[in-house]
């Protein structure tokens, strides 16, 4: 891999972590764009009573203590903006020089998103089987799709490329190499992943990436020497703030140092230009000894 001519590109992913506060999304994405620099900021939508069942909505949330509602559904809905809040960020976005994108839950927010054309949107793992959703993404919107394979077997994967196949998709189509937990620790990171994922499918898809719920920014640096172009982490203002995803996030200084390493590392990621670069023939004139 030519490392130069794959620069990496950075997604730090909101989520619900606005706490269903727009002026908080408003906020997170200015120190997004300007205090971390990255590429994208991303979003989640969810339709709660299409996505839950009954059952799963009036069930209390697993974790009472980062519960908004009296259950989960309510939950859900306490922490989501709705598609009009959305415009407002994909607006937010532009004007703060990145891109907005968001990962779909459902058929009614693929339809939604998809509506606002962004330059990518994102299925994640918990939903990238779910192929009516898919297929109605896929007719309405003709942008990138990028796709996380966490809690997903290798027989599974082959049905989604399959599907993405079949409908001559694969050009657009960007596999995440992740692990689903929040945090995960380092034994189950998996970062050798990235490189069979390249092995099985780097020929046919757009590009590989990572998707990481880890703790601090060593791993992403290795993931882009295993070749991932796209990175995409969790991202707070408060680590200690309620909700399930903040401890998995990084925050603002801990974005910022993560695009700056992985932009850095990239430029490092080369053979030397030539036999002897201009900085040692300096160094050589004053300091090489000969026998």
């Amino acid at each position: 891999m030519d490392y130069q001519k794959v620069q990496p590109y950075v997604i730090a992913e909101i989520g619900c972590n606005h706490k269903g506060d727009l002026n908080i999304a408003k906020e997170m994405i200015k120190v997004a764009a300007h205090y971390c620099k990255v590429d994208a900021v991303k979003f989640q939508k969810r339709n709660p009573k299409e996505l839950l069942s009954s059952d799963e909505y009036n069930a209390p949330h697993p974790n009472p203590q980062h519960a908004y509602g009296s259950s989960y559904g309510e939950h859900r809905e306490f922490l989501e903006l709705t598609i009009e809040q959305h415009e407002e960020l994909v607006h937010e976005c532009k004007t703060n020089g990145i891109e907005y994108s968001s990962s779909v839950w459902d058929v009614t927010s693929a339809i939604e998103v998809a509506d606002l054309n962004p330059k990518f949107i994102k299925i994640p793992s918990a939903c990238n089987l779910d192929f009516d959703m898919l297929g109605v993404l896929l007719e309405r919107y003709s942008g990138d799709v990028h796709l996380s394979f966490g809690m997903t077997t290798p027989e599974e994967e082959e049905q989604v490329i399959a599907f993405f196949n079949n409908l001559g998709r694969l050009d657009s189509l960007v596999i995440y190499s992740c692990v689903s937990g929040y945090p995960v620790s380092f034994e189950d990171l998996s970062l050798l992943d990235i490189q069979r994922l390249r092995d099985r499918y780097e020929s046919k898809v757009k590009s590989i990436g990572f998707s990481g719920h880890h703790l601090g920014i060593a791993a992403d640096i290795a993931a882009l020497t295993l070749g991932a172009k796209y990175f995409e982490r969790h991202f707070t203002l408060d680590r200690t703030w309620k909700g399930t995803d903040h401890a998995a996030s990084l925050e603002p200084d801990g974005m910022r140092r993560l695009v700056r390493d992985i932009r850095n590392v990239n430029k490092a990621l080369t053979y030397k230009r030539e036999d002897l670069l201009d900085v040692e023939k300096v160094q050589r004139n004053k300091l090489k000894r000969k026998v």
